[in-house]
């Protein structure tokens, strides 16, 4: 009974330290409150981080089989922003590479190999249509033809461009009017419809931007063609 009284005083002398040691470093802001902190809580425990999602070939959802080649095609934004084209995670067409241009914007690919053949714009405002023609009569058999609008793709259409553009697969370059938004992917000698392609009307009632749809963005994966035997 006689320890009682010390046993009082050690206890509380220890508290008041405690007190005083808490306060001193809370008020100093330093490492040693940390560290009372973990004493009296215990150790930490790391949130485990969420898994970043998987990004896949310009940007698809889900990775294209073997021998498919990924794209993503982007009409133009009215008369501000240009088209883009992208084909297996590379950028093939797009304002920032400098090589967009008002009109029809097209990437030729080899259907076998999935190289890139060339890359031109055509005025369908301004320009003349003839040098479309010439652009897409020569085209060998299997060859790959990427389209994005930019602006106006259809003022200089004439019959012989639609049915041109009709014999690689499309369907709506026959009602393709002015400042309409427009993509596609089609292929010489293609002997059903394209799978791949989309048009939004240019329309006072529904217009996004005041004189423009809005631009249309369209992705998939393109079969590689088998090459032929000799």
């Amino acid at each position: 009974m006689r320890l009682a009284g010390p046993l009082r005083a050690t206890v509380v002398v220890l508290l008041v330290g405690v007190t005083w040691l808490l306060a001193s470093t809370i008020l100093r802001g330093d490492s040693s409150f940390v560290i009372m902190r973990h004493f009296f809580r215990g150790p930490s425990v790391e949130p485990t981080p969420e898994p970043k999602p998987h990004r896949y070939k310009c940007g698809l959802s889900a990775p294209c089989p073997q021998k498919h080649l990924a794209f993503r095609l982007v009409s133009g934004a009215a008369n501000v922003i240009g088209p883009k084209i992208c084909l297996e995670d590379k950028i093939l067409v797009s304002s920032v590479k400098n090589n967009v241009g008002r009109g029809l914007n097209i990437a030729l690919v080899n259907g076998v190999s999935g190289d890139l053949l060339d890359i031109k714009s055509f005025d369908m405002w301004a320009g003349d249509v003839a040098d479309l023609l010439k652009f897409l009569r020569p085209l060998h058999e299997g060859t790959l033809v990427f389209v994005a609008s930019f602006d106006d793709p259809a003022t200089k259409l004439n019959d012989e461009a639609r049915a041109l553009f009709e014999e690689l697969g499309s369907t709506a370059v026959k009602e393709l009017g002015f400042r309409d938004s427009w993509v596609f992917v089609g292929a010489k000698g293609i002997e059903n419809k394209s799978p791949f392609e989309q048009r939004m009307k240019n329309s006072k009632s529904s217009n996004k931007y005041e004189g423009w749809p809005e631009s249309l963005e369209m992705d998939g994966c393109i079969p590689l063609r088998a090459p032929q035997e000799s």
